[in-house]
């Protein structure tokens, strides 16, 4: 039925592939680090609130 792939082109679509994931789930990474940031800096403004009110 399909004839076999040789090594080169399964390297190939591997790469494809892999370089393909990476693209379409960049920006999902990007808004999942930026939410990390912001939630870190959230955190610290919160503590030096508490510090400065004891």
């Amino acid at each position: 039925m399909f004839g076999r792939l040789s090594l080169p082109q399964l390297l190939f679509a591997g790469i494809v592939g892999i370089a393909g994931g990476i693209y379409i789930y960049q920006p999902i990474f990007e808004q999942y680090s930026k939410d990390q940031k912001t939630l870190k800096k959230k955190v610290e403004l919160t503590e030096e609130s508490k510090e400065k009110r004891s």
